[in-house]
């Protein structure tokens, strides 16, 4: 059985690692926020430093899970991968661009390193029961069958999506169609609720009707309409994620004059609210712009 170092214990990370914790792997942990890999370590019975290369002499497989690409090549380059054995494997599940992360590979290429590219959808609550989708790309079928025991473990739904980058590109897409699927749900709820409709009961006939999407099945109701904003998933990742998205379109020469105008208004909910806030309180930017707070009694309030 591999050794395991895991780099990032976000939101998203902790219970991913928790995952192969309690599934028996020799786990080395790092993050970069002072005192989190000791507490994760002192509760799963793991190890913890804030050295990446001793990180890495302890492991045979390095998953990073941060905040961006740009994070992740600087962190693998300068102190992970010189201090890898020649076959070793980094696992990158953070949400990359795409075009990085081949340029990456072909770094790890020249020092006998393996790539293999497997970001995650599905939120906190799937990582937390280990059924996450996991998107994964890779030339090296060796190094992705290395894998797939530690993603099976963290995910329900794996899906091969093709050449290296390719999983990272599919993330970015898929959250552009999650986003894109948000705010035009509550745009509707917007202008129902001016119209006189209830948005909680608008909410279970989209759910029940054509418009069903995962925002009104998992998000509408449950963070926006009850003020909660705390999906665990936050806006500044989303508007990132767009902006990658939108920036394949643009290197593949492929016109998205929707996804312009989608990451257009994310970016401006990013800069009235800022990055610390949810992506579910990109809500806000439409109720400020009509001055109607969305609630499950939104109706009464559209209506005095």
């Amino acid at each position: 059985m591999d050794r395991i170092g895991f780099i990032g214990l976000g939101q998203m990370g902790w219970p991913m690692a928790r995952r192969l914790a309690e599934a028996g792997y020799s786990l080395t942990v790092a993050d970069a926020a002072p005192g989190v890999a000791d507490r994760f370590a002192a509760e799963f019975k793991t190890s913890a430093t804030a050295d990446m290369a001793v990180l890495a002499k302890a492991s045979d497989v390095v998953i990073t899970m941060l905040p961006d690409g740009k994070i992740v090549r600087k962190v693998v380059l300068d102190a992970v991968a010189p201090a890898l054995a020649k076959g070793s494997v980094v696992l990158d599940m953070s949400s990359s661009a795409p075009i990085g992360t081949r340029e990456l590979g072909e770094d790890l290429v020249k020092l006998g390193l393996a790539l293999v590219d497997a970001p995650v959808s599905g939120g906190v609550p799937r990582a937390k029961d280990g059924t996450l989708a996991i998107m994964i790309g890779g030339e090296d079928k060796a190094a992705i069958a290395r894998c797939r025991p530690l993603l099976e473990k963290m995910g329900q739904s794996l899906f091969e999506t093709g050449p290296l980058g390719s999983g990272h590109a599919m993330k970015a897409l898929n959250n552009y169609v999650s986003a894109a699927g948000l705010i035009a749900s509550i745009e509707a709820l917007q202008i129902g609720a001016r119209f006189g409709l209830s948005p909680d009961a608008m909410v279970d006939v989209l759910n029940a009707s054509t418009g069903r999407n995962n925002s009104t099945e998992k998000k509408l109701k449950q963070y926006v309409l009850s003020r909660q904003f705390n999906s665990g998933f936050g806006l500044g990742l989303m508007e990132k994620d767009l902006r990658t998205a939108l920036d394949l379109a643009h290197q593949t020469g492929i016109q998205a004059p929707f996804g312009d105008a989608c990451v257009e208004l994310w970016q401006k909910a990013y800069a009235d609210l800022g990055a610390g806030a949810d992506h579910t309180a990109v809500a806000q930017l439409w109720e400020k712009l009509n001055n109607l707070e969305l609630t499950p009694a939104a109706k009464k309030q559209a209506a005095e």
